[in-house]
């Protein structure tokens, strides 16, 4: 389940880092300085917003957890990954070229804004990591529920849960090793 959530981060954390970079050669309308400064404050509001949100979902959803049973589908980490990002290439490319295109008024604010998206998606995929962990379990969503990529949307009744050798995630959502 954590895959689901990760799987945006770095996407959002590159793309970000690129737009904030193409943003510093315009100056803008407020210098780059300004642009800095303000993007660094959007950056750290917006991953704190980002990780913080909805957490009562998946605080809610884990605790109705059940063991998943044999007729669950249960995705492998590559393939939830690629499905994500296909759906939401489009999105991706269109908030890259509003953070480039936002350069010309506040130089780097827009990249930086999507980055602390991404840092804020990774910092949310670290918590429920360390959920797992301190209850030996990974989390999944079953593939007919998830929605657009979306790990708490409505059609998720509730998560099933298998030990934590099982899969090729670990706790987070990140490669096994």
């Amino acid at each position: 389940m954590a895959v689901v959530v990760r799987a945006g981060a770095a996407p959002m954390l590159w793309l970000g880092g690129l737009a904030a970079a193409v943003g510093l050669v315009p100056e803008g309308l407020t210098g780059r300085s300004i642009g800095l400064y303000g993007g660094a404050a959007v950056f750290l509001v917006t991953a704190a917003v980002v990780a913080s949100v909805r957490t009562g979902r998946y605080r809610e959803l884990q605790r109705a957890a059940t063991r998943a049973a044999r007729g669950d589908i249960l995705q492998d980490r590559a393939v939830t990954v690629r499905n994500w990002r296909r759906r939401h290439r489009w999105w991706l490319l269109a908030a890259f070229a509003a953070a480039v295109g936002g350069a010309f008024a506040v130089p780097a604010a827009g990249g930086l804004l999507l980055a602390g998206a991404g840092a804020g998606l990774w910092l949310k995929a670290r918590a429920l990591g360390r959920r797992e962990s301190a209850a030996e379990t990974l989390l999944w969503v079953r593939t007919d529920w998830v929605e657009d990529g979306r790990p708490t949307g409505t059609r998720v009744k509730g998560y099933r849960t298998t030990g934590p050798a099982a899969g090729d995630a670990a706790p987070g959502g990140a490669r096994r090793r």
